[in-house]
């Protein structure tokens, strides 16, 4: 197999995303760090979780605009690196401090996955996008429901203790490292182009011929990365969003991808500290690993019903965003108010399925007008946007600075915060569906009396059709 074969690259790329997303610790991460590393439920709640938070946003922006740069394999193999970083200060760190930088070192790993979902675009021919992104993140879904998995498996049957646990995902995420060095270089990013390479012969002819330095012999001669090019790379990357977001359609479906991602965010980063407080690790059996991949398996499946429903998006889309984030708010509620850990389970269960099942119809209706470019910049647009309205939660809400909230309070507040979205898109909706009955009502209004006119005279045209045509002037009718 040919290393500049589409193929090859999409094999590696998804065996990456499997070994990357396959973490059978990562279910646990409270649990552990509550347990075996000694640290309170206050502090991993108001003081490390946050850390993420800023130093995601902190390093997101510059991320994204490498990604392109350097052409994602650097970003991709970085993550790598990271990954196993990570395992190493949690199978071997113990003073806070350390914990402290792992919060930073995973917003590296997070902020990298942008690179990662553009990547398999700067390497396959367009006809082959479906089936790639098809291949890619059903390798991604794969590895995190076998990974969680395996960790319940681990926990809950081997008696395996977290540290091992941690050591065993360390060995995961090293042979997905090894995997990214094998990734092929793309010639180019998708605004910052590839340089013209002339060989030095080739360069003295043209600047002889013309008698001095021309354009060719200036792009041959200049550096990597000049300012001319990064200014016209800008000024693309500045076009292709004035004509992404002239749509109203489309930020209408950013707006709600930007609010509902922030949310989820919350969700999913503090739900096992919800679980850990309705039923402390210590004391209890945990059952995080087997809860993530049935959530993991019904979201997916929710995501790939999209394909097969045939639904007008225009007219309901929005009223389909206001109800199922109702559903999303109930749940969250349910989460929050609960005393019993299998209701709080299956809370999160519909809440994450109905998140994903959203979140696929929205990244469809963003890239369905748009092209590739456009759409690589519109994710990281809203996934900045998201990740902003995230950290300001985050701070109102968690950091001991400002509120300090418990974990039960947080999530009374997150579930507001989605009852609020859920009004918001179901008025719109409401009022998006009574315009367009409206319109509909008067355009058969007004195609009624034209088709009843052409049935009054219809009949009339034709008998005055079959008769002798009149005489067309005077001399006609002298003649006759």
């Amino acid at each position: 197999m040919k290393r500049s074969d589409w193929v090859f690259s999409t094999v590696l790329l998804s065996l990456y995303g499997f070994f990357a997303n396959c973490r059978p610790a990562e279910p646990f991460l409270t649990p552990y760090l509550v347990g075996p590393k000694n640290i309170s439920e206050e502090v991993v709640t108001n003081y490390l979780f946050p850390i993420w938070t800023y130093s995601y946003l902190a390093v997101l922006c510059p991320v994204f605009l490498l990604t392109d740069l350097l052409r994602y394999k650097p970003l991709i193999v970085t993550q790598g690196l990271f990954l196993v970083t990570n395992y190493i200060i949690l199978c071997f760190a113990t003073s806070l401090s350390a914990l402290t930088y792992l919060q930073f070192n995973f917003a590296m790993v997070t902020s990298t996955e942008v690179a990662y979902f553009s990547y398999i675009y700067s390497v396959i021919p367009p006809e082959r996008y479906q089936r790639a992104t098809g291949y890619v993140r059903s390798a991604m879904l794969t590895g995190y429901t076998f990974g969680a998995t395996l960790g319940q498996l681990l926990i809950s049957l081997a008696d395996t203790s977290y540290f091992h646990v941690n050591a065993i995902n360390l060995g995961i995420m090293s042979v997905a490292f090894c995997i990214s060095l094998g990734l092929p270089m793309p010639q180019q990013g998708m605004f910052f182009k590839k340089k013209v390479e002339v060989s030095t012969d080739t360069l003295n002819e043209v600047t002889d011929a013309f008698g001095g330095e021309t354009d060719l012999a200036k792009q041959a001669t200049g550096a990597c990365c000049d300012w001319g090019n990064l200014k016209t790379s800008g000024k693309q990357m500045w076009e292709s969003l004035k004509e992404s977001y002239s749509s109203r359609r489309l930020v209408q479906w950013s707006l709600w991808w930007a609010l509902a991602t922030a949310g989820y965010g919350q969700v999913f980063n503090y739900v096992q500290l919800m679980w850990d407080h309705i039923e402390p690790s210590t004391t209890s059996s945990v059952y995080n690993g087997g809860v993530e991949a049935v959530c993991t398996l019904v979201g997916a499946a929710a995501a790939f019903s999209v394909g097969y429903i045939r639904v007008q998006w225009d007219v309901w889309g929005e009223l389909s965003l206001g109800v199922f984030s109702a559903v999303g708010a109930g749940c969250v509620f349910l989460m929050g108010l609960t005393s019993n850990i299998w209701l709080c389970y299956a809370g999160y269960a519909i809440f994450k399925a109905s998140y994903m099942f959203l979140i696929t119809i929205t990244m469809f209706q963003i890239a369905v007008n748009l092209s590739m470019e456009c759409y690589a910049l519109i994710f990281g647009i809203n996934t900045f946007v998201a990740l902003t309205l995230q950290t300001i939660l985050t701070a109102i809400v968690v950091d001991t600075s400002t509120l300090g909230l418990d974990i039960v309070t947080q999530f009374l507040v997150y579930g507001g915060y989605y009852s609020t979205i859920s009004v918001l898109f179901l008025l719109q909706g409401l009022y998006t569906i009574c315009k367009h009955c409206r319109k509909s009502a008067e355009e058969t209004k007004t195609d009624r009396p034209s088709s009843a006119l052409k049935d009054k005279y219809g009949s009339e045209g034709q008998d005055l059709g079959s008769q002798s045509p009149p005489p067309q002037n005077i001399k006609e009718q002298l003649a006759l």
